[in-house]
């Protein structure tokens, strides 16, 4: 069954334009081309990038927010007590008054002392705001170092200001080694996440959002790599982490309550949010995928419909953020 899902996998008509075949992508005659094996790296480096995060965080950040006036907020842990923890984590993290009596008789200790656990418990399941700055400061960090870089990646490359340059000579166009880079570091970063996942903070308004997005952009990076679609990956991940940098400074002067400081970049994040995600993603991104292929084929391939399908998949998430971006703009105009 694994063989015979291998083949289907692999099969020349998902990932090629016709008359092409996997022996077509084997280096030669000074061209390099992906292989797909090479995304196993990614994995090593998504582990790397977690050591980085670390001493980044403990070593840059913690001295930063310190600097910004932000306090570690050391919370009391509660007694242990194995009934109270498992009452905790399997029934109800606010127990009804009868129940916290009920609590009380079986442990042996009064009301006083059961209500002051589980409130000390709970606090303790609230994120601190030196846990949120870090991880905003780990964020701002590789997205900025990604978009300075993925800058001087393109910025000399004709693709980057022509994006019918994307198609000329596909599928025959040589790897380069700031590709290479470029596409591991950032599919590695996403696998970080995704591996950070319990143990990061949960948001609930766009948790769910957020999984969604981190599998997509990984299954885009990685279909977008085997069928060597590498120039229009590295336009995508540019115009992503464009953006993405100012929110993440945003939430920082938050945290540090720079209330003014902090409107200034959320202001300049929605600019380039709106700008990168809802303008230049879908008509000129989008229009590179899924109008031009049809003047260099007329028998699209079934890997057209798939990446077009997981990039209107992120575009789906861009407008649903948008909503929610709009809404705090709305307030932050309308009601100070």
């Amino acid at each position: 069954i694994l063989k015979t899902l291998n083949s289907w996998f692999w099969w020349e008509n998902i990932w090629m334009p016709i008359n092409c075949t996997w022996a077509d992508f084997v280096d030669r005659d000074g061209l390099v081309f992906p292989k797909p094996h090479q995304l196993y790296a990614t994995i090593p480096y998504a582990f790397v990038l977690l050591v980085i995060r670390f001493f980044s965080e403990r070593y840059v950040a913690i001295p930063l927010a310190k600097a910004l006036g932000i306090k570690n907020v050391r919370r009391v842990k509660p007694q242990p007590n194995p009934v109270l923890e498992s009452y905790f984590r399997e029934c109800s993290r606010h127990p009804s008054q009868s129940d916290i009596k009920g609590l009380a008789k079986k442990c042996n200790c009064t009301v006083h002392v059961v209500e002051k656990w589980f409130r000390r418990r709970r606090n303790l399941e609230i994120p601190t705001v030196l846990q949120k700055f870090k991880e905003a400061f780990w964020r701002f960090s590789f997205y900025l170092t990604s978009s300075i870089v993925g800058f001087i990646f393109l910025y000399d490359k004709p693709w980057f200001y022509d994006i019918w340059q994307t198609w000329v000579g596909y599928p025959f166009q040589t790897l380069l080694p700031s590709q290479y880079w470029y596409y591991m570091a950032e599919i590695g970063f996403y696998w970080s996440l995704i591996f950070t996942l319990g143990i990061d903070i949960k948001r609930k308004a766009d948790f769910t959002a957020h999984v969604v997005h981190h599998l997509a952009a990984i299954g885009l990076m990685s279909g977008s790599w085997c069928g060597n679609y590498v120039r229009l990956g590295t336009l995508v991940i540019f115009v992503h982490d464009t953006a993405d940098f100012w929110l993440e400074a945003a939430k920082m002067f938050n945290y540090a309550r720079w209330e003014k400081t902090c409107n200034m970049l959320f202001i300049i994040f929605s600019i380039a949010f709106f700008i990168t995600r809802l303008i230049l993603l879908p008509f000129w991104i989008l229009r590179a995928t899924l109008y031009q292929p049809t003047y260099y084929s007329t028998t699209p391939v079934i890997a057209y419909f798939l990446f077009n399908g997981m990039l209107l998949t992120l575009q789906g998430l861009h407008l649903y953020w948008g909503y929610l971006i709009f809404k705090i703009l709305k307030r932050f105009v309308f009601l100070k």
